[in-house]
């Protein structure tokens, strides 16, 4: 996979090809952005990398960027039978943006936002269309544009497929991201969010390339989006 260049350093042991991630973990906090979107999470200066082998491995953000996250997600986006790790990654001057990691550090990213303090809440990956190939889907500034973003992870590249406005997952101050992905045996994957304006759960689905959305019942908090991601 094609791998992109950034000022990181990489901690303690040298790659080897067959040390698949067991494990992810944020790592290093940090106080030089001062966001706060996520409460008193802490922001994150480096991410660790808990490998089969017993090895782990630390990459280290330069001083200008930071992980704005919870946890980092673990996912086989290549379906070659190993996990990747997708995260937020922020610039202090340019916002967020979704990244791809594997052993040997950063794969993809999306492009960064474009302004500071402005942010975006994952939903899941998956392969959301059928196509064989994985999605991952994300709220891009959940509490002032909400827009659903979907990208496909394609030859070792992030590749933008579609968005939809008036969704959410995320009010300022929250430790958490609310809904998620409904992945159920013989269904298609469903992202599940809030509408933009919170008063309703909403199911989407990408279907050809774009992305289909209906009401599933009044919003009355962040656990009534965790009850629409039970199987049915």
């Amino acid at each position: 996979m094609r791998k992109i260049a950034l000022g990181l350093a990489l901690c303690l042991a040298p790659v080897t090809a067959l040390a698949g991630i067991v494990g992810a973990s944020y790592d290093r906090p940090v106080a030089r952005y001062g966001h706060d979107i996520l409460g008193d999470t802490p922001e994150w200066g480096a991410l660790r990398l808990r490998m089969a082998d017993g090895q782990v491995r630390t990459y280290v953000l330069p001083g200008s960027e930071i992980f704005e996250d919870i946890a980092p997600r673990l996912a086989d986006l290549d379906g070659d039978g190993t996990l990747e790790v997708i995260a937020v990654q922020t610039s202090v001057t340019q916002g967020a943006r979704l990244s791809v990691w594997d052993e040997t550090g950063l794969v993809a990213a999306t492009p960064y936002i474009g302004r500071a303090h402005r942010w975006l809440a994952p939903v899941g990956a998956a392969d959301l269309d059928g196509d064989g190939k994985i999605e991952i889907a994300y709220v891009e500034k959940p509490h002032l544009a909400k827009v659903l973003k979907v990208w496909r992870f394609d030859a070792g590249k992030l590749v933008f497929v579609t968005e939809q406005a008036g969704l959410t997952n995320h009010k300022i101050g929250w430790a958490f991201i609310a809904g998620g992905l409904r992945v159920c045996a013989g269904q298609v994957p469903v992202m599940v969010t809030a509408s933009g304006d919170w008063q309703s759960v909403m199911e989407t689905v990408l279907t050809r390339g774009r992305l289909r959305s209906e009401a599933r019942g009044a919003y009355r908090g962040p656990e009534s989006l965790e009850a629409a991601l039970s199987c049915r």
